[in-house]
């Protein structure tokens, strides 16, 4: 329980690591094998970040993240493994020359279906109105 930090690793002044955050080694030699972390680095809860790598400046890795790779300063990280998901404050297409999946939404599928008949059902009772003329269905009144 807790947080790890890993015998060789370096954490910078004003870093902020929440609950479960593990700092580890990729081997037992006695180099050194664990993380350093900038200034003002933010590690979300149980986020790992293994091995001889440097998390930059201001970087922030998300919860739940394994980080394996070097993080540049003021950075975000998130996923498994992490990768930077914004810049400089601003979102970073992941990989910008692959083109973007649309995944089916069979609720959005089902209200699209809903609507298209509920036209066509106020459409056709508009047309039996038009037929039938307003005396016939006076009697309902």
């Amino acid at each position: 329980m807790g947080v790890v930090i890993g015998e060789t690793a370096e954490v910078g002044d004003g870093c902020l690591l929440y609950q479960g955050v593990t700092l580890g080694g990729t081997s037992q030699a006695h180099t050194k094998r664990h993380p350093t972390l900038g200034r003002n680095v933010t590690v979300g809860a149980s986020a790992v970040v293994i091995g001889a790598i440097v998390i930059g400046d201001n970087a922030r890795v998300g919860s739940g993240s394994v980080v394996v790779r070097d993080v540049p300063a003021n950075a975000t990280v998130v996923g498994i493994p992490a990768h930077v998901v914004a810049q400089d404050g601003k979102p970073v297409r992941v990989v910008p020359d692959r083109p973007q999946i649309e995944m089916p939404d069979p609720n959005a599928d089902a209200i699209n279906h809903l609507q298209r008949r509920l036209q066509a059902l106020e459409a056709r009772v508009a047309q039996v109105e038009r037929e039938d003329g307003e005396e016939t269905w006076s009697w309902v009144i």
